[in-house]
């Protein structure tokens, strides 16, 4: 028994150094789940080779940076930076440090490996800007229908209420 948990200690440690093979996880992003055979052990961030990252919210990475069609985040690919590192020949990027910039929400399971990212706010903009909402009636307290384009450019303020 006591060899058994020496051997899981010495094989923790090589986990967290980086030498021996790395680990998978589940990304769940826009409607995708995205299977990652292996990842960058680390405690708190998600680290996956580059060409990952693409398959898992469309970013490329380029000398420039981490890019998604006009939209480029620089990132030091010389060196080891918050956000690109190399290991034994491997390259690894940081979705979670890119999330952070980009300030998009994401929780994880760390126990199971399952990272879910949500919307990205410039994802958001253009729907904020533009969206119309679809065309509804409902009773007023007085029982009258209204319907919300009777109000069209005014603000409204919609309220709504389940006891569930």
């Amino acid at each position: 028994m006591k060899k058994l948990k020496i051997l899981g200690f010495l094989v923790a440690g090589l986990l967290i150094s980086g030498i021996v093979g790395a680990q998978g996880a589940t990304v769940l992003y826009n409607e995708r789940v995205i299977e990652v055979a292996n990842t960058l052990p680390d405690a708190t961030d998600l680290w996956v080779a580059p060409e990952d990252l693409t398959r898992i919210n469309d970013f490329v990475l380029k000398p420039e940076g981490a890019c998604l069609d006009a939209l480029c985040i620089p990132v030091l690919q010389d060196r080891d930076s918050e956000m690109f590192v190399r290991r034994s020949g491997q390259d690894w990027f940081n979705v979670t440090v890119l999330a952070d910039k980009l300030q998009q929400a994401h929780v994880t399971d760390y126990e199971d490996g399952i990272w879910s990212f949500g919307v990205m706010p410039l994802e958001r903009t253009p729907f904020l800007k533009g969206g119309v909402a679809p065309d509804f009636e409902l009773a007023d307290r007085d029982g009258k229908l209204v319907k919300l384009s009777d109000f069209r450019g005014k603000k409204v303020l919609l309220l709504t209420w389940a006891s569930w």
